[in-house]
């Protein structure tokens, strides 16, 4: 009995040390295609971020802006069926310039985050 109530306690403590990083755990990013901060060469067709953990589709956006701040997305940002820490959205036709990619997601245990990166596309020489 002595040793059942020793593994209880132990169990105890390892969960009550664990439940502040289970309670607060947020969703950020992994990588993202383009690159934070990337000068890429070919316009790309999408924004896609890869996150480390699950999201919720409906309280999770992208957009994707010029330097005037004018939005160049397709409208069509979601979180991918098949792959749920996935963001994305497709790309109009870009011209040489920067571009602002601004995120905000809502992980599975509801805790938001938000942010943003740039990307450039230079002119053609």
């Amino acid at each position: 009995m002595a040793v059942l109530l020793r593994r209880i306690a132990v169990c105890s403590v390892a969960l009550l040390a664990l439940w502040p990083q289970l309670a607060w755990t947020h969703a950020f990013p992994q990588h993202s295609q383009p690159k934070v901060g990337a000068t890429v060469a070919v316009p790309p067709r999408r924004v896609q971020i890869w996150f480390d953990g699950a999201l919720e589709p409906l309280f999770s956006s992208i957009r994707v802006q010029d330097a005037n701040g004018s939005r160049v997305d397709t409208g069509d940002g979601h979180v991918n069926a098949a792959d749920p820490t996935l963001l994305e959205t497709s790309l109009g036709p870009l011209a040489p310039g920067t571009y602002r990619v601004v995120w905000s997601v809502v992980a599975r245990d509801g805790h938001r985050t938000e942010g943003d990166f740039a990307f450039t596309l230079p002119q053609k020489e």
